[in-house]
């Protein structure tokens, strides 16, 4: 069953809780909007809540961090990233231990409109040393990202999250969850045209890709979970491989998904073409979230109709 990852997350972290007595939760006034409220129920005792005062919530988890705590700061990506001076200062150059956490991420969050939609977050966070950016694909993606944030990721970690359900598109079986954070590839096979997406993006690739492969175009879907670190060799790989490679993320096409792809095409000498599709240089605005899919062209159709256009 489809769960937005929001959902995912307070339910890992309630799990990981149980193992692990240094966790403890911060929020703002949104703990039943993070789902943080999941292990706000369970572990009274640890968790925090701060009211709406994002600036001091950074300062007090980073505080929280130095005695040895595990903090996971909630609340809208929108809201975090607009205290970036004081994350840039309280947590990443003070290289602390804290997970971030930025829900309702991107235009999928709907007719709540731009002042509430994190479009810039991934970019801004991108360029603090030493500070880890993920965004998991669907539920499970969730659960393994949260068991790496919490035992083997050091240091300071953003994690993106969803409002909207996504499908279940991570690869069954057994899964290493230390190779988080490399490109993996979601369906498809042979690659004249590569759809890279992630989070809320990666379900809208996966439609496009079959309407793509219905017209006689082969189509592989990659997914993107962390962006820092980011894998390079494997979008080398991609760019190298394909004939045309494309990018869809809900986040501005300035300092995101595309862009990663783009600093390492850079470095390359001969390469596939590079799509960039997400938020073009605008704010968001309010509507329901289908729509806005289509009207920012990050909806499988538009995404098809990208790819045809521009293969001829």
């Amino acid at each position: 069953m489809s769960k937005a990852t929001r959902q995912a997350f307070g339910e890992a972290l309630a799990k990981l809780g149980e193992t692990n007595s240094e966790i403890v939760v911060l929020d703002a006034d949104l703990a039943k909007s993070t789902k943080s409220e999941i292990f706000m129920k369970k572990f009274p005792e640890r968790f925090f809540e701060m009211g709406i005062q994002e600036a001091n919530m950074i300062g007090v988890a980073a505080g929280l961090a130095f005695t040895g705590k595990l903090p996971f700061l909630c609340s809208f990506g929108a809201f975090l990233t607009g205290r970036f001076d004081t994350i840039r200062l309280s947590v990443a150059y003070s290289a602390a231990n804290v997970r971030l956490i930025g829900t309702h991420a991107g235009v999928g969050i709907g007719d709540d409109g731009h002042s509430q939609m994190a479009l810039e977050d991934i970019a801004l966070m991108r360029t603090l040393p030493g500070m880890g950016v993920f965004q998991p694909m669907d539920a499970r993606d969730t659960e393994l990202l949260m068991d790496y944030l919490v035992k083997t990721w050091k240091g300071p970690a953003y994690l993106r999250l969803t409002r909207q359900n996504l499908p279940n598109l991570a690869p069954t079986g057994a899964y290493d969850p230390l190779k988080i954070t490399q490109v993996k590839k979601a369906q498809g096979t042979g690659k004249p045209v590569v759809l890279v997406g992630t989070g809320g993006t990666l379900g809208e690739a996966a439609q496009a890709a079959e309407k793509l492969q219905a017209s006689g175009i082969s189509t592989e879907v990659w997914n993107v979970t962390s962006f820092k670190p980011f894998d390079r060799v494997t979008a080398m790989k991609l760019a190298q491989d394909s004939r045309l490679l494309v990018t869809i993320e809900d986040h501005s096409v300035i300092g995101g998904l595309g862009d990663c792809f783009a600093d390492v095409l850079g470095e390359m000498g001969s390469h596939a073409p590079l799509i960039k599709l997400g938020i073009q240089d605008q704010f968001g605005e309010s509507g329901e979230p289908a729509e806005l899919y289509e009207k920012f062209g990050i909806s499988a159709a538009k995404i098809a109709e990208t790819v045809q256009r521009r293969l001829g």
